[in-house]
């Protein structure tokens, strides 16, 4: 996989992520509202940074899907909390991915920075759940 092919991997996750809180923004219980705001406002700054980082490496930049499907239905605040923890995994493999793939030393540092604020944030969303562990050993490892 080239730089450009791992780069518009995480873009794509972090795309598929913005559209997620999207829906889960309408479901998501009124305590975790901010926690909504401020997780799809990072994603939306590292998908910007991402699509630089494309430019720069000879790529173009990813415009978002029309709509994603979503692992869940969401209907409620835990379907949404439960669709938001799925979207940090789905975006922690795009950036483990890309932390293997990639050359230079910038772009590894931006996977290790996107890989750690996946993890934390999809700990956050177990937590909600009442999920245990909250944690897992190895972020955005299959499975």
């Amino acid at each position: 996989m080239s730089d450009t092919e791992a780069l518009t991997a995480a873009v794509d996750a972090e795309n598929a992520a913005i559209f997620t809180y999207g829906v889960t923004t309408a479901f998501i219980g009124s305590a975790e509202r901010g926690t909504v705001g401020e997780y799809v406002a990072a994603h939306r700054v590292r998908r910007d940074q991402l699509n630089e980082d494309l430019i720069a490496a000879g790529g173009r930049a990813q415009q978002a899907a029309a709509g994603y499907t979503l692992p869940v239905e969401v209907t409620g605040p835990d379907s949404a909390a439960t669709a938001a923890a799925d979207a940090e995994q789905e975006c922690a493999r795009a950036y483990r991915a890309m932390l293997e793939q990639v050359d230079s030393a910038e772009l590894r540092r931006r996977a290790v920075d996107g890989l750690t604020d996946c993890a934390l944030r999809a700990a956050h969303w177990r937590g909600v759940l009442g999920q245990t562990p909250v944690t897992t050993a190895f972020p955005g490892a299959a499975g």
